[in-house]
């Protein structure tokens, strides 16, 4: 059993890596119009066997990045599920995701960047 100070030690841990910018970024009309996108993303998050910390974080990166078009939506979703489990220690493959979601990994492999860095997130310089 993990120790007051293990507990408080695995929260800053958690907060640390996700600034608390992103909360309430997006407002709840955007939740209640794309409710069946964040459906999708809980489908493609139980495909990948992530975790219900990493499926929030996606939609929640989904919502604060939607574009107004459709189509780019498949896209952000894709892009959201892979950075949420980047983040969260989840860690998938661009493939595994872009299998999960039905976008190409190319389309991930271009965006992940730019979701990371709307987050308050540092992307990596390799």
């Amino acid at each position: 059993m993990p120790t007051p100070d293990s507990q408080s030690a695995i929260s800053k841990r958690v907060f640390l890596k996700w600034p608390a910018k992103l909360w309430g970024v997006y407002r709840a009309r955007d939740a209640v119009e794309n409710e069946e996108w964040a459906a999708a993303i809980d489908e493609a998050g139980e495909r990948l066997d992530l975790g219900t910390e990493a499926r929030s974080r996606a939609v929640d990166l989904f919502l604060s990045n939607v574009p107004e078009d459709d189509r780019s939506k498949e896209a952000v979703l894709a892009t959201s599920v892979y950075v949420a489990a980047l983040t969260t220690g989840e860690q998938r493959s661009q493939s595994a995701v872009a299998d999960a979601t039905g976008v190409s990994r190319l389309t991930i492999q271009q965006r992940w960047k730019t979701v990371l860095e709307s987050a308050g997130l540092d992307a990596p310089k390799w």
